[in-house]
């Protein structure tokens, strides 16, 4: 028996999937329907989704287009970025990190509209649905959640089709038939997955990058170009001063122009299995090299080791949906704690495809070219010290080679 509800709210881009779920919610639990459609900088015209949504029997005051990129690049991108958050040693998170601040603003649009339940449009296979669930519980632990692809039977794209048909639900023309492959963008990447992706041995055709050009087709001259941190945070580039979706923006589309930050990972899914996706994160590829650079300068041996144990672990739980999670509060605070003197500037190289460091500044910089040199140190460091500092080290390992002889 279907549970009571009387009014949820739904996370709707205005597309085939969550525009069939809309209806299918006014259906089966004879519900009031409040939609929310998050602008994260997915380059994508919203108003239409308000347009639809009104369509389908949607209270104007009840259709929620929240610009969120300042927000999601300043509360969720930027944190991950000063943990140097790679998942798999490689993915940069774009789809994960996004997902705690949709299930925030669902909650907080439930509680201001007195809604008693929220829903999404993730499928049963995939990790969206845990991300989304878990940032729902952990911010109202009695919110009653929906997920119709747990539910319904429409478990095709035909059948959907053919739900939005029979109830005059718009279809876009391309969304007609199958789909060679899904996409999810927002201000941080664009990943694309399924149909003509899903054999990992077939590389992926040039059609489905939408995010940037073909290395090989870059431009024939390296670009440099300088980006300024303060504490950890990017701050301008080329020394002017920018809010962090701003920078991240420009950044992007440095990267496209030089075809940056395309990958084609085989990754493990929280839901334990394997999927083959292709990622495009053209200004966050730049952003964590250059981030990288910063830190060579200003963290201390110790730290910068910490945080690089550190780093998997934190990546694991962004993508397994955590972001709300003591455990990650606690790794947070420690990074945080890391980047109070993260400040300084990095140069930066960018051509067909690759950017990489070649200058970094600081005046919080550990570096000492007085000690670090070849020439004469003048004393700074005196090189007879070094012997008892390896012999001292090598004591376990001589007292081995004694019991072994």
């Amino acid at each position: 028996m279907t549970q009571s509800v009387n009014r949820v709210v739904l996370a709707f881009s205005g597309g085939l999937d969550t525009s069939v779920i809309l209806k299918w919610l006014q259906q089966t639990y004879n519900c009031e329907v409040v939609t929310f459609t998050a602008d994260l900088g997915q380059g994508e015209e919203l108003e239409p989704a308000r347009a639809k949504a009104q369509m389908m029997g949607v209270k104007p005051e009840h259709i929620f287009i929240d610009d969120l990129r300042e927000e999601f690049v300043r509360d969720y991108v930027f944190p991950m970025m000063r943990a140097n958050a790679l998942y798999e040693g490689t993915y940069l998170l774009g789809t994960s990190i996004a997902r705690p601040l949709i299930a925030k603003r669902q909650i907080e649009i439930a509680k201001m509209v007195g809604a008693d339940a929220v829903s999404h449009g993730a499928t049963g296979k995939g990790n969206d649905q845990v991300r989304f669930e878990l940032g729902y519980y952990a911010l109202d632990p009695d919110v009653k959640v929906i997920a119709p692809w747990r539910e319904w039977d429409l478990t095709s794209r035909t059948r959907l089709i053919e739900f939005a048909e029979a109830h005059q639900i718009p279809v876009a023309k391309d969304k007609r038939g199958e789909a060679p492959f899904s996409t999810d963008a927002n201000l941080l990447h664009t990943s694309s997955e399924g149909k003509v992706l899903e054999d990992p041995w077939d590389e992926v055709p040039d059609y489905v990058y939408s995010r940037t050009n073909h290395p090989e087709e870059g431009p024939d001259t390296p670009e440099y170009i300088t980006i300024d941190f303060e504490r950890g945070d990017g701050v301008a580039l080329n020394g002017e001063g920018m809010s962090p979706a701003t920078l991240l923006a420009k950044l992007n589309d440095l990267g496209k122009t030089h075809g940056i930050g395309r990958l084609d990972l085989v990754e493990n899914r929280f839901v334990g299995m394997k999927s083959r996706g292709m990622y495009e994160t053209p200004g966050g590829t730049i952003y964590h090299i250059a981030h990288r650079g910063i830190e060579q300068l200003t963290l201390d041996r110790g730290a910068a080791h910490l945080k690089d144990e550190l780093a998997p672990r934190y990546a694991e739980l962004i993508y397994n949906g955590l972001w709300f999670s003591p455990e990650r509060e606690m790794l947070q605070a420690a990074i945080d704690h890391s980047q109070s003197h993260v400040t300084g500037t990095v140069r930066l190289k960018l051509y067909k495809g690759n950017a990489w460091v070649v200058g970094r500044k600081s005046p919080y910089s550990l570096y000492s070219e007085k000690v670090v040199t070849f020439e004469d140190d003048a004393g700074a460091y005196d090189q007879k010290d070094a012997e008892g500092f390896i012999k001292l080290n090598a004591l376990r390992l001589r007292l081995l080679g004694r019991r072994q002889g």
